[in-house]
Protein backbone atom coordinates (compact mmCIF):
# COMPACT_ATOMS: atom_id res chain seq x y z
CA UNK A 1 0.00 0.00 0.00
CA UNK A 2 1.40 3.41 -0.97
CA UNK A 3 1.90 6.20 1.54
CA UNK A 4 -0.99 8.19 0.04
CA UNK A 5 -3.31 5.19 0.27
CA UNK A 6 -2.26 4.65 3.88
CA UNK A 7 -3.05 8.29 4.74
CA UNK A 8 -6.41 8.00 2.97
CA UNK A 9 -7.18 4.81 4.86
CA UNK A 10 -6.43 6.57 8.16
CA UNK A 11 -8.67 9.51 7.28
CA UNK A 12 -11.59 7.25 6.43
CA UNK A 13 -11.00 5.18 9.56
CA UNK A 14 -11.31 8.33 11.71
CA UNK A 15 -14.43 9.21 9.74
CA UNK A 16 -16.02 5.84 10.45
CA UNK A 17 -15.33 6.26 14.18
CA UNK A 18 -17.10 9.64 14.12
CA UNK A 19 -20.02 8.14 12.19
CA UNK A 20 -20.24 5.31 14.69
CA UNK A 21 -21.25 7.80 17.39
CA UNK A 22 -24.43 8.93 15.61
CA UNK A 23 -26.66 6.07 16.74
CA UNK A 24 -25.74 6.56 20.38
CA UNK A 25 -26.09 10.35 20.06
CA UNK A 26 -29.60 9.92 18.69
CA UNK A 27 -30.66 8.15 21.87
CA UNK A 28 -30.15 11.41 23.77
CA UNK A 29 -33.08 12.94 21.85
CA UNK A 30 -35.74 10.24 22.30
CA UNK A 31 -38.61 12.51 21.25
CA UNK A 32 -37.08 13.18 17.83
CA UNK A 33 -38.11 10.84 15.04
CA UNK A 34 -35.60 9.23 12.67
CA UNK A 35 -36.57 11.49 9.77
CA UNK A 36 -35.96 14.63 11.84
CA UNK A 37 -32.59 13.32 13.03
CA UNK A 38 -31.51 12.27 9.54
CA UNK A 39 -32.64 15.49 7.87
CA UNK A 40 -30.93 17.61 10.51
CA UNK A 41 -27.68 15.64 10.38
CA UNK A 42 -27.05 15.59 6.65
CA UNK A 43 -29.29 18.52 5.71
CA UNK A 44 -27.37 21.02 7.82
CA UNK A 45 -24.06 19.21 7.35
CA UNK A 46 -24.46 19.14 3.58
CA UNK A 47 -25.26 22.85 3.35
CA UNK A 48 -22.17 23.60 5.47
CA UNK A 49 -20.10 21.53 3.05
CA UNK A 50 -21.32 23.67 0.16
CA UNK A 51 -20.80 26.90 2.10
CA UNK A 52 -17.11 26.30 2.82
CA UNK A 53 -16.58 25.03 -0.74
CA UNK A 54 -17.88 28.12 -2.58
CA UNK A 55 -14.45 29.13 -3.99
CA UNK A 56 -13.79 25.53 -5.07
CA UNK A 57 -17.25 25.26 -6.64
CA UNK A 58 -16.56 28.37 -8.72
CA UNK A 59 -13.17 27.06 -9.81
CA UNK A 60 -14.60 23.68 -10.86
CA UNK A 61 -17.91 24.92 -12.25
CA UNK A 62 -17.12 23.76 -15.80
CA UNK A 63 -16.40 20.20 -14.66
CA UNK A 64 -19.48 20.14 -12.43
CA UNK A 65 -21.67 21.49 -15.22
CA UNK A 66 -20.37 18.84 -17.62
CA UNK A 67 -21.13 16.15 -15.00
CA UNK A 68 -24.46 17.53 -13.78
CA UNK A 69 -26.12 14.11 -13.97
CA UNK A 70 -23.48 12.64 -11.65
CA UNK A 71 -24.00 15.50 -9.18
CA UNK A 72 -27.78 14.97 -9.25
CA UNK A 73 -27.53 11.21 -8.69
CA UNK A 74 -25.11 11.76 -5.83
CA UNK A 75 -27.40 14.41 -4.30
CA UNK A 76 -30.35 12.01 -4.39
CA UNK A 77 -28.22 9.42 -2.63
CA UNK A 78 -27.22 11.94 0.05
CA UNK A 79 -30.89 12.85 0.59
CA UNK A 80 -32.17 9.28 0.81
CA UNK A 81 -29.32 7.80 2.84
CA UNK A 82 -29.88 9.47 6.26
CA UNK A 83 -33.64 8.99 6.11
CA UNK A 84 -33.25 5.27 5.40
CA UNK A 85 -30.34 4.85 7.82
CA UNK A 86 -31.95 6.40 10.89
CA UNK A 87 -35.33 4.84 10.08
CA UNK A 88 -33.56 1.47 9.89
CA UNK A 89 -32.07 1.97 13.36
CA UNK A 90 -35.44 3.07 14.72
CA UNK A 91 -37.14 -0.04 13.30
CA UNK A 92 -34.54 -2.71 14.01
CA UNK A 93 -32.24 -1.20 16.62
CA UNK A 94 -28.98 0.71 16.46
CA UNK A 95 -26.80 -2.37 15.97
CA UNK A 96 -28.82 -4.03 13.21
CA UNK A 97 -29.53 -0.78 11.37
CA UNK A 98 -25.90 0.27 11.24
CA UNK A 99 -24.64 -3.24 10.56
CA UNK A 100 -26.92 -3.89 7.57
CA UNK A 101 -26.39 -0.40 6.12
CA UNK A 102 -22.62 -0.52 6.27
CA UNK A 103 -22.24 -4.20 5.46
CA UNK A 104 -24.19 -3.85 2.21
CA UNK A 105 -22.32 -0.72 1.08
CA UNK A 106 -19.01 -2.42 0.07
CA UNK A 107 -20.84 -4.94 -2.12
CA UNK A 108 -22.87 -2.21 -3.81
CA UNK A 109 -19.80 -0.03 -4.25
CA UNK A 110 -17.74 -2.86 -5.65
CA UNK A 111 -20.44 -3.78 -8.14
CA UNK A 112 -20.71 -0.16 -9.29
CA UNK A 113 -16.97 0.05 -9.90
CA UNK A 114 -16.84 -3.36 -11.56
CA UNK A 115 -19.69 -2.88 -14.03
CA UNK A 116 -19.67 0.90 -14.59
CA UNK A 117 -15.96 1.69 -14.31
CA UNK A 118 -14.67 -1.73 -15.46
CA UNK A 119 -12.36 -1.62 -12.45
CA UNK A 120 -10.64 -4.75 -11.23
CA UNK A 121 -11.49 -5.13 -7.57
CA UNK A 122 -8.63 -7.42 -6.67
CA UNK A 123 -8.07 -10.13 -4.10
CA UNK A 124 -7.47 -7.69 -1.22
CA UNK A 125 -10.89 -6.04 -1.60
CA UNK A 126 -12.67 -9.37 -2.01
CA UNK A 127 -11.16 -10.85 1.16
CA UNK A 128 -11.62 -7.67 3.21
CA UNK A 129 -15.22 -7.20 2.08
CA UNK A 130 -16.03 -10.85 2.79
CA UNK A 131 -14.52 -10.64 6.28
CA UNK A 132 -16.29 -7.37 7.00
CA UNK A 133 -19.64 -8.75 5.92
CA UNK A 134 -19.14 -11.94 7.95
CA UNK A 135 -18.24 -9.90 11.02
CA UNK A 136 -21.21 -7.60 10.54
CA UNK A 137 -23.43 -10.62 10.04
CA UNK A 138 -22.26 -12.08 13.34
CA UNK A 139 -23.18 -8.81 15.05
CA UNK A 140 -26.60 -8.98 13.42
CA UNK A 141 -27.10 -12.63 14.44
CA UNK A 142 -26.19 -11.79 18.01
CA UNK A 143 -28.85 -9.10 18.06
CA UNK A 144 -31.52 -11.26 16.44
CA UNK A 145 -30.94 -14.02 19.02
CA UNK A 146 -31.94 -11.57 21.71
CA UNK A 147 -35.61 -12.44 22.45
CA UNK A 148 -36.52 -8.79 23.03
CA UNK A 149 -35.19 -7.80 19.60
CA UNK A 150 -36.61 -10.79 17.74
CA UNK A 151 -40.07 -10.16 19.14
CA UNK A 152 -40.29 -6.63 17.75
CA UNK A 153 -42.01 -7.23 14.40
CA UNK A 154 -40.14 -4.40 12.65
CA UNK A 155 -36.76 -6.13 12.34
CA UNK A 156 -37.28 -7.12 8.70
CA UNK A 157 -38.41 -3.60 7.84
CA UNK A 158 -35.26 -2.27 9.49
CA UNK A 159 -33.11 -4.67 7.47
CA UNK A 160 -34.78 -3.56 4.23
CA UNK A 161 -34.26 0.10 5.05
CA UNK A 162 -30.64 -0.70 5.92
CA UNK A 163 -30.14 -2.18 2.46
CA UNK A 164 -31.53 1.01 0.90
CA UNK A 165 -29.13 3.04 3.04
CA UNK A 166 -26.17 0.90 2.01
CA UNK A 167 -26.97 1.19 -1.69
CA UNK A 168 -27.43 4.96 -1.57
CA UNK A 169 -24.27 5.38 0.52
CA UNK A 170 -22.28 3.45 -2.07
CA UNK A 171 -23.96 5.46 -4.82
CA UNK A 172 -23.01 8.90 -3.59
CA UNK A 173 -19.49 7.71 -2.72
CA UNK A 174 -19.11 6.51 -6.29
CA UNK A 175 -20.45 9.81 -7.65
CA UNK A 176 -17.96 11.84 -5.60
CA UNK A 177 -15.16 9.59 -6.77
CA UNK A 178 -16.27 10.00 -10.38
CA UNK A 179 -16.27 13.80 -10.07
CA UNK A 180 -12.75 13.66 -8.65
CA UNK A 181 -11.63 11.53 -11.58
CA UNK A 182 -13.24 14.00 -14.01
CA UNK A 183 -11.05 16.81 -12.65
CA UNK A 184 -13.16 18.46 -9.97
CA UNK A 185 -11.39 19.54 -6.80
CA UNK A 186 -12.03 17.58 -3.62
CA UNK A 187 -13.91 20.42 -1.94
CA UNK A 188 -15.90 21.09 -5.11
CA UNK A 189 -16.98 17.46 -5.54
CA UNK A 190 -18.03 17.11 -1.90
CA UNK A 191 -19.62 20.56 -1.78
CA UNK A 192 -21.68 20.01 -4.94
CA UNK A 193 -23.00 16.55 -4.02
CA UNK A 194 -23.62 17.21 -0.32
CA UNK A 195 -24.81 20.77 -0.81
CA UNK A 196 -27.42 19.67 -3.34
CA UNK A 197 -28.39 16.71 -1.15
CA UNK A 198 -28.69 18.99 1.88
CA UNK A 199 -30.94 21.32 -0.08
CA UNK A 200 -33.20 18.36 -0.91
CA UNK A 201 -33.42 17.56 2.82
CA UNK A 202 -34.43 21.09 3.86
CA UNK A 203 -38.19 20.51 3.23
CA UNK A 204 -38.03 17.27 5.25
CA UNK A 205 -36.24 19.12 8.04
CA UNK A 206 -38.84 21.90 8.08
CA UNK A 207 -41.72 19.42 8.27
CA UNK A 208 -40.32 16.93 10.79
CA UNK A 209 -38.22 19.12 13.06
CA UNK A 210 -40.56 22.10 13.42
CA UNK A 211 -42.23 20.75 16.62
CA UNK A 212 -38.77 20.09 18.14
CA UNK A 213 -37.16 23.49 17.65
CA UNK A 214 -37.71 24.40 21.29
CA UNK A 215 -36.25 21.12 22.56
CA UNK A 216 -32.77 21.60 24.03
CA UNK A 217 -31.93 17.91 23.67
CA UNK A 218 -32.85 17.89 19.99
CA UNK A 219 -30.86 21.07 19.27
CA UNK A 220 -27.77 19.69 21.00
CA UNK A 221 -27.99 16.32 19.27
CA UNK A 222 -28.74 17.84 15.87
CA UNK A 223 -25.91 20.35 16.27
CA UNK A 224 -23.42 17.65 17.22
CA UNK A 225 -24.44 15.39 14.35
CA UNK A 226 -24.38 18.15 11.76
CA UNK A 227 -21.01 19.61 12.81
CA UNK A 228 -18.92 16.64 13.97
CA UNK A 229 -19.86 13.32 12.28
CA UNK A 230 -21.37 14.86 9.15
CA UNK A 231 -19.46 18.08 8.42
CA UNK A 232 -16.03 17.19 9.81
CA UNK A 233 -16.49 13.49 9.05
CA UNK A 234 -17.32 14.06 5.40
CA UNK A 235 -14.42 16.49 4.99
CA UNK A 236 -12.16 13.63 6.04
CA UNK A 237 -14.13 11.21 3.87
CA UNK A 238 -13.63 13.39 0.79
CA UNK A 239 -9.93 13.65 1.58
CA UNK A 240 -9.72 9.87 1.84
CA UNK A 241 -11.55 9.34 -1.45
CA UNK A 242 -8.77 11.19 -3.28
CA UNK A 243 -6.37 8.45 -2.20
CA UNK A 244 -8.35 5.20 -2.14
CA UNK A 245 -11.13 3.79 -4.36
CA UNK A 246 -14.74 4.08 -3.24
CA UNK A 247 -14.93 0.29 -2.79
CA UNK A 248 -11.99 0.40 -0.36
CA UNK A 249 -13.46 3.42 1.44
CA UNK A 250 -16.80 1.74 2.03
CA UNK A 251 -15.04 -1.41 3.22
CA UNK A 252 -13.03 0.58 5.77
CA UNK A 253 -16.24 2.14 7.08
CA UNK A 254 -17.37 -1.31 8.14
CA UNK A 255 -15.74 -0.24 11.42
CA UNK A 256 -18.75 2.04 11.99
CA UNK A 257 -21.09 -0.73 13.20
CA UNK A 258 -18.29 -2.02 15.42
CA UNK A 259 -17.87 1.43 16.99
CA UNK A 260 -21.65 1.78 17.30
CA UNK A 261 -21.86 -1.59 19.04
CA UNK A 262 -19.08 -0.79 21.51
CA UNK A 263 -20.72 2.56 22.35
CA UNK A 264 -24.06 0.83 22.76
CA UNK A 265 -22.45 -1.36 25.43
CA UNK A 266 -20.38 1.35 27.12
CA UNK A 267 -22.84 4.26 26.99
CA UNK A 268 -26.36 2.97 26.37
CA UNK A 269 -25.93 -0.12 28.54
CA UNK A 270 -26.66 -2.85 25.98
CA UNK A 271 -25.20 -6.31 26.53
CA UNK A 272 -23.34 -8.29 23.87
CA UNK A 273 -23.27 -12.04 23.38
CA UNK A 274 -19.91 -13.77 22.74
CA UNK A 275 -20.75 -14.13 19.02
CA UNK A 276 -20.99 -10.34 18.76
CA UNK A 277 -17.48 -9.93 20.11
CA UNK A 278 -16.27 -12.46 17.54
CA UNK A 279 -17.93 -10.32 14.89
CA UNK A 280 -16.00 -7.27 16.11
CA UNK A 281 -12.74 -9.22 15.86
CA UNK A 282 -13.53 -10.32 12.28
CA UNK A 283 -14.21 -6.70 11.27
CA UNK A 284 -10.84 -5.75 12.76
CA UNK A 285 -9.22 -8.50 10.69
CA UNK A 286 -10.82 -7.02 7.55
CA UNK A 287 -9.02 -3.74 8.26
CA UNK A 288 -5.72 -5.57 8.67
CA UNK A 289 -6.20 -7.18 5.26
CA UNK A 290 -6.75 -3.75 3.70
CA UNK A 291 -3.59 -2.27 5.20
CA UNK A 292 -1.08 -5.17 5.24
CA UNK A 293 0.07 -6.37 1.78
CA UNK A 294 -1.06 -9.84 0.83
CA UNK A 295 1.60 -12.45 -0.06
CA UNK A 296 2.44 -12.31 -3.75
CA UNK A 297 0.64 -8.99 -4.32
CA UNK A 298 2.05 -6.73 -7.01
CA UNK A 299 3.72 -3.42 -6.30
CA UNK A 300 1.60 -0.30 -6.49
CA UNK A 301 1.96 0.13 -10.24
CA UNK A 302 -1.39 -1.10 -11.50
CA UNK A 303 -3.63 1.00 -13.68
CA UNK A 304 -6.14 1.38 -10.84
CA UNK A 305 -3.52 2.84 -8.50
CA UNK A 306 -2.27 5.06 -11.30
CA UNK A 307 -5.77 6.55 -11.47
CA UNK A 308 -5.71 7.07 -7.71
CA UNK A 309 -2.36 8.88 -7.95
CA UNK A 310 -3.64 11.11 -10.75
CA UNK A 311 -6.61 12.07 -8.58
CA UNK A 312 -4.47 12.70 -5.50
CA UNK A 313 -1.90 14.73 -7.45
CA UNK A 314 -4.46 16.40 -9.69
CA UNK A 315 -6.43 19.62 -9.36
CA UNK A 316 -6.91 19.41 -5.58
CA UNK A 317 -9.41 21.46 -3.61
CA UNK A 318 -10.34 24.68 -5.27
CA UNK A 319 -8.28 24.31 -8.44
CA UNK A 320 -9.32 24.39 -12.05
CA UNK A 321 -9.94 21.22 -14.03
CA UNK A 322 -7.19 19.95 -16.30
CA UNK A 323 -7.13 21.37 -19.79
CA UNK A 324 -6.15 18.15 -21.49
CA UNK A 325 -6.86 14.49 -21.00
CA UNK A 326 -4.34 11.66 -21.04
CA UNK A 327 -3.75 10.09 -24.45
CA UNK A 328 -5.93 7.18 -25.48
CA UNK A 329 -5.35 4.45 -28.01
CA UNK A 330 -6.78 6.64 -30.77
CA UNK A 331 -4.30 9.48 -30.18
CA UNK A 332 -1.23 7.56 -29.06
CA UNK A 333 1.91 8.40 -31.02
CA UNK A 334 5.36 6.88 -30.76
CA UNK A 335 8.25 9.34 -31.07
CA UNK A 336 10.94 8.16 -33.49
CA UNK A 337 13.35 11.09 -33.23
CA UNK A 338 14.22 13.69 -35.87
CA UNK A 339 14.23 12.77 -39.53
CA UNK A 340 17.65 12.28 -41.12
CA UNK A 341 19.08 15.20 -43.09
CA UNK A 342 18.44 13.47 -46.38
CA UNK A 343 14.68 13.45 -45.70
CA UNK A 344 14.51 9.71 -46.10
CA UNK A 345 12.61 7.67 -43.54
CA UNK A 346 14.85 6.30 -40.82
CA UNK A 347 15.75 2.66 -41.02
CA UNK A 348 14.76 0.95 -37.79
CA UNK A 349 16.11 -2.51 -36.87
CA UNK A 350 13.37 -5.16 -36.54
CA UNK A 351 14.20 -5.71 -32.85
CA UNK A 352 13.68 -2.02 -32.04
CA UNK A 353 10.44 -1.96 -34.05
CA UNK A 354 9.08 -4.94 -32.14
CA UNK A 355 10.10 -3.33 -28.85
CA UNK A 356 8.26 -0.14 -29.76
CA UNK A 357 5.19 -2.11 -30.78
CA UNK A 358 5.18 -3.90 -27.42
CA UNK A 359 5.54 -0.60 -25.56
CA UNK A 360 2.74 0.90 -27.67
CA UNK A 361 0.40 -1.97 -26.85
CA UNK A 362 1.30 -1.69 -23.16
CA UNK A 363 0.62 2.06 -23.23
CA UNK A 364 -2.73 1.48 -24.96
CA UNK A 365 -3.78 -0.98 -22.27
CA UNK A 366 -2.77 1.39 -19.47
CA UNK A 367 -4.61 4.28 -21.13
CA UNK A 368 -7.73 2.17 -21.66
CA UNK A 369 -7.70 0.98 -18.03
CA UNK A 370 -7.04 4.51 -16.78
Amino acid sequence: MTRGALVGTGAILVTSVLWGTTGTAATFAPDAGPLAIGAAALGIGGLLQALVAIPALRASRDVLRANAATVLIGALGVAVYPLAFYASMAAAGVAIGSVVSLASAPLASGLLERFLDRRRLGRRWTIAAALGIVGSGLLCIAKLRDPAEAAAGTTLLGIGLGLVAGITYAGYSWCVRRLLAAGAGRAAAMGAVFGAGGALLVPVLCITAAPLVGSRDFLLVAGYMALVPMFCGYLLFGFGLTRVPASTATTITLTEPAVATVLAVAVVGERLAPVAWIGLAVIGLALVVLVVPLPGSRAATSADEAVDRRIADGPGAGSSPPTSSPPTHSTLTIPTGPAPPSGRAPVTPPERTRGRERRARSSERRAADG
